[in-house]
């Protein structure tokens, strides 16, 4: 009696699954998006010419243009000098956590503090005052700066 009906149980967890799996890809008006995309005009955008130094300094306050000096390791001090300070100046306040959750975007300035630990050009002024700075502007997320500087050290192979 016990395995008919786990059985039963099975089979219509089954059929409920495969039921669902219809659902999700099913679209009740894939046409009539389809055609709504379609009918829509697309704007024409016109390009402004831009100078040259605004285009180069907002690459250099690109973020990923920073982490990307950071990441490499033919890097020397002074260009990670450099890219921290332009982080801490345009990139260094954190949105504030969700809950006792960081904020998503907390996870960029995990992987530099973790780069810039095992970098080989880095000296402990360079991650001492990235640290203070980036704790001073983010005070509510100064454990988790703390246990990224841990790591980031201790994976250091000394």
């Amino acid at each position: 009696m016990e395995a008919e009906l786990i059985v039963k149980s099975i089979m219509g967890l089954v059929a409920l699954l495969t039921l669902l799996i219809f659902l999700l890809f099913l679209e009740p008006n894939s046409t009539k998006k389809f055609q709504d995309k379609q009918s829509e005009p697309k704007p024409v955008v016109q390009e402004e010419k831009k100078e040259p130094n605004n285009e180069t300094q907002k690459k250099e306050q690109d973020l990923n243009y920073l982490v990307g000096i950071i990441k490499n390791k033919k890097s020397d001090s002074k260009k990670l000098q450099y890219a921290l300070d332009a982080i801490i100046k345009y990139h260094g306040k954190v949105h504030k956590k969700l809950g006792l959750r960081p904020h998503p975007d907390f996870d960029i300035y995990i992987d530099i503090l973790f780069t810039l630990c095992r970098h080989p050009n880095a000296n402990k002024h360079l991650i001492i005052n990235f640290d203070r700075e980036l704790e001073r502007q983010n005070l509510e997320y100064k454990q988790e700066i703390n246990e990224a500087i841990t790591k980031g050290l201790n994976s250091r192979g000394i």
